[in-house]
């Protein structure tokens, strides 16, 4: 019987392995380059340390286990709360600010769809000690960084952002209580996916008086940060979340990636940790889902059991990120395909050892190389050579009693003979 993988996971297979490596390399080295430390966690945590960060509800969207001595754990669905952990541990001892990366494997317990599966990889990056927007600025354009390498352009994507913060004000100062801003949250983060009178019934169901329902629709209609600015003129605390806001954007084009930015009132964000800016990423036609979104935290690693520290962050999944690159027709075009620095052919069966000699000396002096299992003509070892994309061939035959070997150029033709002794010579020289 055969056993199919399990619904909503991948195998890697070694062309899938390229598309991977391709994506994670890049996330990897667009960190390093912004001043960003590589850290990783366990794959399973407590499920209390999920339950403090997003609630119960959470429980169904993750896998979760009990051990052997009766511990409720869970499989990370994400790695913010290993995060906020790791951190709190050695508070004391971490200078600031703390500038992370990871790129972990991560297991949610959802139905399978286009873009959505339930084992992937995410890149997380965030700065926490910053209490300044600039920190927001440096992890989008972090993000944007690695967008452009991958050659993704303004006409492609775009970065969708708000503010939790100014939602927050805004919705107090018009009347609405602060215990009742989460469910809200939560209908506001939908409105975009609803018909506009379905929204307007099931915000009906929350806010009962019909004045604060129409100033929640005319604030959530608004299309440009200047609307906002009009609509707070008188209070306060939002005003200083609408400076925030701008100044925000007054960074992001010093940074030279404004044109990639716009500012969207309806970036909610679900989760209940967001204390102020918040983003997510979107292909331009909004055809998929988001590739991914972030924001500012500042509380979470209070609720964790530390002190109140700011912190600000953003994840990116590879799923929606390799289908939207795919559909560009990025990838192809990107992949490099394993290249050998030399393929080792026999032609002389009594000579198959040194063939093998050859090809481990190679290796050891930090070159690509490998040797055909059999002993087959010449031509067929060059097609496997060729396959194999090897840059050179070295040809072990007749000559190798007078310690020579041929060695040919697999780009140009190109075959010299050459003593073997001067030929590993030249190469460490090299």
């Amino acid at each position: 019987m055969k056993i199919p993988s399990v619904k909503g996971t991948r195998d890697f297979y070694p062309p899938d392995m390229t598309i991977r490596n391709f994506i994670v390399d890049g996330w990897k080295a667009v960190s390093l380059r912004n001043g960003f430390e590589e850290y990783d966690g366990p794959i399973f945590e407590y499920l209390k340390m999920f339950q403090m960060k997003s609630g119960d509800e959470i429980v169904e969207q993750l896998f979760s286990l009990q051990d052997r001595g009766g511990r409720e754990l869970a499989i990370r669905p994400e790695i913010t709360p290993t995060l906020a952990r790791m951190v709190n541990q050695q508070i004391n001892s971490l200078p600031r600010p703390i500038k992370w990366f990871s790129v972990p494997r991560l297991c949610r317990a959802e139905r399978p769809q286009k873009g959505r599966l339930r084992e992937f990889f995410q890149w997380n990056i965030d700065i926490i000690g910053v209490y300044d927007v600039l920190a927001d600025a440096e992890v989008i354009f972090c993000v944007l960084d690695y967008l452009q390498q991958v050659r993704l352009t303004p006409e492609d994507i775009v970065v969708k952002i708000s503010s939790r913060k100014m939602l927050a004000a805004i919705l107090l100062s018009i009347g609405i209580a602060r215990k009742e801003l989460e469910p809200l949250y939560a209908l506001l983060d939908k409105r975009g996916k609803l018909p506009p009178e379905t929204f307007e019934e099931l915000l009906a169901e929350k806010v009962v008086d019909e004045s604060k329902r129409k100033k929640i629709i005319e604030l959530m209609n608004a299309e440009t940060i200047e609307q906002i600015s009009d609509f707070v003129k008188s209070y306060a605390a939002a005003k200083e979340a609408v400076d925030e806001l701008r100044r925000l954007f007054e960074l992001l084009e010093v940074m030279g990636v404004a044109e990639f930015c716009r500012f969207d009132i309806g970036i909610v964000r679900g989760l209940a940790y967001y204390t102020g800016i918040v983003y997510e990423i979107y292909d331009k036609a909004s055809e998929l889902r988001a590739i991914g979104g972030g924001g500012r935290y500042d509380d979470l690693l209070k609720q964790f059991g530390g002190p109140a520290i700011p912190a600000t962050g953003v994840g990116i999944g590879d799923c929606v990120l390799a289908i939207l690159l795919e559909e560009k027709g990025l990838l192809e075009k990107q992949l490099s395909s394993p290249k050998l620095d030399y393929f080792v052919a026999c032609v002389d069966k009594e000579l198959f050892e040194n063939a093998i000699g050859i090809t481990m000396k190679l290796r050891r002096g930090g070159l690509a190389a490998c040797f055909s299992y059999k002993t087959s003509g010449l031509s067929k070892q060059l097609k496997e050579a060729s396959f194999r994309n090897a840059k050179n061939c070295i040809i072990i035959g007749e000559e190798f009693k007078n310690n020579e070997i041929a060695v040919k150029d697999m780009s140009t033709g190109n075959q010299q003979l050459i003593g073997v002794d001067k030929f590993f010579s030249q190469l460490e020289s090299k």
